[in-house]
């Protein structure tokens, strides 16, 4: 579901933020943050939620939401002093406190594509141009683990001229798709297994028209 608040519009499928049509850039974890206030709106959401949402397992300080607090701010125009859109609720969390209304659904474009990895329960969206995976918790995919690298690998969507690569960026124990060892960068036709480290993500590929293509035709009547 698509949602929008004054100029702004967040798609949390395509995982873009607006401004009048225009892309704005917010870092991963910011952009996680705010659709988390704008899915509650308009209720607190408590900073230990907001923790275990976006470090989970991971112990981080509480200037780290800060951080991300402030790129939001500043990505939207919101005045910490007097807030349009996000509430700080000292010794508590964050509100998103803006009108906010479900935007109309946006029409899939012939040939879109969209791209995202999962592990057991987490799901890593992969947006337009280069996707960084690795321990570097600044990376699009953070996979926090001694066998990843702090930067890993790289995932390219170029969907303009349908192509998805996988890279390795020199990490210490590699990575593999369906199990070879990827070296130097590989184009990736279809979903599949790919492991940084020891660590194992799916990989997974959705086309409009190949979607629309494959759908289900009805028995004829005889």
């Amino acid at each position: 579901m698509r949602v929008q608040f004054e100029r702004f519009t967040i798609d949390p499928q395509t995982r873009q933020l607006l401004r009048d049509g225009s892309e704005c850039h917010l870092p991963p974890k910011a952009f996680d943050l705010l659709w988390s206030l704008i899915e509650r709106r308009p209720g607190v959401v408590a900073k230990t939620e907001l923790h275990a949402r976006l470090w989970p397992d991971t112990f981080v300080v509480d200037g780290s939401l800060n951080v991300l607090i402030g790129q939001i701010r500043r990505a939207i125009g919101d005045d910490p002093g007097r807030p349009r859109f996000v509430r700080t609720v000292h010794g508590v969390g964050y509100a998103f406190c803006g009108d906010a209304v479900a935007a109309a659904a946006k029409p899939a474009q012939a040939g879109q594509t969209h791209c995202w990895l999962t592990r057991d329960e987490k799901t890593y969206s992969l947006g337009e141009g280069g996707n960084s995976i690795g321990r570097d918790p600044a990376c699009t995919v953070w996979l926090n683990s001694p066998s990843v690298s702090r930067r890993h690998a790289r995932i390219t969507v170029d969907t303009g001229n349908r192509r998805l690569t996988l890279e390795d960026l020199g990490s210490r124990n590699g990575t593999y798709l369906a199990a070879e060892p990827v070296r130097g960068s590989v184009d990736v036709t279809k979903g599949g297994r790919i492991t940084f480290g020891s660590v194992e993500l799916q990989l997974h590929l959705w086309n409009s028209e190949t979607a629309s293509a494959t759908k289900r035709i009805p028995r004829r009547r005889r």
